[in-house]
């Protein structure tokens, strides 16, 4: 039997806060994404240059999750030492660095013109 829908978004939210609690990395990138909010209100970014950061901050959190949620399952199948496990939880984090190397570049283009045009 299918839970409730309710219940399904209940247990994503839990796994949200649950992540939060238990990774640092999750509250450095939520670290950044404050930061970028506040300048971006400071700058007043426009709609579509805020829709931009939206994605860019869905991606990089959501990728957090996933390598969090691959590393728990890794470590739940693999409790030694095992150099595909190894693999999968490398891979797993370069996905997340990927996505905040790419996404730090396009906020950079964003802000940048505004600092410039305050000077």
């Amino acid at each position: 039997m299918r839970q409730p829908l309710r219940k399904s978004f209940y247990h994503a939210f839990m796994g949200i806060v649950a992540t939060i609690k238990k990774e640092r990395n999750i509250k450095i990138h939520l670290g950044f994404m404050m930061a970028v909010i506040l300048c971006g209100l400071y700058f007043q970014l426009t709609k579509t240059e805020w829709l931009i950061c939206m994605v860019l901050f869905g991606l990089v959190i959501s990728l957090e999750l996933v390598n969090t949620a691959i590393e728990a399952v890794v470590d739940l199948a693999s409790p030694d030492y095992h150099e595909l496990a190894k693999l999968a939880k490398d891979a797993a984090a370069g996905a997340v660095l990927v996505s905040a190397i790419a996404s730090a570049i396009i906020g950079l283009s964003i802000f940048i013109p505004h600092l410039f045009s305050r000077l």
